[in-house]
């Protein structure tokens, strides 16, 4: 789960973490008031989307009089902003926040993630933040320092204190950085978190050390335990089938493709995924179903991959141990029945009741083609769709 940068910077203030002073609007008549608030000289206007590269895209503004707060928050709000994470449709602007400026004296870019190689949580820093942090990285991959942070010991002073040598930070705020570090670490494992990204992190002319731009990122898995950063979740950024897809505890996530697969287990869906691309077709989603499947959470999955207008046919891929395959058919069946299915269907049931499960598609009048193999089901929905 991500959440946004005002968002983010309020959870790193409860932890000690120095941020802009700043306030998010929704109206743009309410950014003159909130410019009167901002005791710097300049003051930054920035919109609030779940998305990176604002900078670049026009998404962040400096204004120098009250007057260019109000120009750039009227222009910013209910505008579609492009970014290279947006995709040409862009997204909507839907709040803006407007913070004080400060005197940058450098920039640097400090960031934890978890570290699939060492199922570890790594920290990554260089004294290059801001917009080209991906160009240095891929450019200049010695300018990134990575250290791996042992569970059972923590971030320790000699790692943290060692990474603020590497990227050169002023002797007389080392130990300020230091203690940043901690305080990021602490806020990275109390909330759950699988990114706590400070980009930039920046030291400024009156010697102090801030966080101008947060990126939180969240593990769904845990958001049962984490309430006050679900209070968080802004659904209107997310895509609106993902969002409907989890209220039914389905694993869910829209692609680019045409056709729309439905399996079980996320090792057959990858599995079911590349397959359909070694014939020439390219997936809509990566939809599981998981292993105890009613018939009604089958059916809703099935409305969830055809409300895609993309979708122009269905590949269902089902291996029924703990889920019954008539199960799986009676959803399926009830599904189509209630959209009215209009385009080419595939389903390959292997499994528990699986006889039982292809009688119900067989006698349910409707345009299905059963198969036997998951070969077989990515071939035909792959030519019905090439044909057409």
């Amino acid at each position: 789960m991500n959440i946004h940068e005002y968002q983010a910077k309020n959870l790193l203030n409860k932890y000690g973490i120095c941020v802009p002073n700043g306030q998010v609007i929704f109206d743009a008549n309410d950014a003159e008031l909130s410019a009167w608030k901002i005791e710097s000289d300049i003051a930054v206007v920035k919109a609030q989307i779940h998305a990176g590269g604002r900078g670049k895209a026009g998404g962040v503004k400096i204004a120098k009089s009250i007057d260019e707060v109000k120009n750039y928050a009227a222009n910013l709000l209910n505008s579609m902003l492009k970014t290279h994470q947006t995709g040409t449709e862009g997204k909507l602007v839907q709040r803006v926040l407007i913070e004080e400026g400060c005197e940058i004296d450098h920039e640097y870019y400090i960031g934890l993630v978890l570290d699939r190689t060492t199922s570890r949580i790594a920290i990554i820093a260089s004294e290059d933040g801001g917009m080209d942090i991906e160009t240095i990285a891929s450019d200049y991959p010695n300018r990134i320092f990575k250290v791996i942070i042992d569970p059972m010991i923590g971030l320790t002073s000699f790692q943290a204190r060692s990474l603020a040598m590497d990227i050169n930070i002023p002797i007389n705020l080392v130990s300020e950085v230091v203690s940043f570090m901690f305080k990021l670490y602490k806020c990275f494992i109390e909330n759950d978190c699988t990114i706590a990204e400070i980009n930039p992190l920046v030291t400024t002319k009156d010697n102090r050390v801030m966080a101008l731009d947060a990126k939180l990122n969240f593990d769904d898995n845990a958001l049962f335990r984490q309430k006050d950063v679900l209070k968080l979740r802004d659904y209107s950024e997310e895509d609106s089938k993902e969002t409907e897809a989890s209220k039914h505890d389905l694993s869910y996530i829209a692609l680019d493709g045409n056709i729309g697969c439905m399996v079980n287990g996320a090792g057959l869906a990858m599995a079911t995924m590349d397959i359909i691309q070694h014939y020439g077709g390219m997936p809509a989603n990566f939809l599981d179903v998981g292993g105890g499947a009613t018939a009604k959470k089958v059916a809703e999955a099935f409305k969830i991959i055809l409300s895609d207008s993309k979708v122009e046919g269905v590949f269902v891929n089902i291996f029924g141990g703990i889920m019954k395959c008539d199960l799986i058919a009676e959803g399926i069946v009830q599904a189509a029945k209630e959209i009215n299915l209009e385009i080419p269907l595939v389903v390959r049931l292997e499994g528990t009741n699986v006889k039982i499960g292809q009688e119900i598609l067989r006698n349910s009048n409707l345009k299905i083609e059963t198969v036997n193999s998951m070969d077989q089901g990515a071939r035909i929905i792959t030519s019905l769709l090439l044909k057409h």
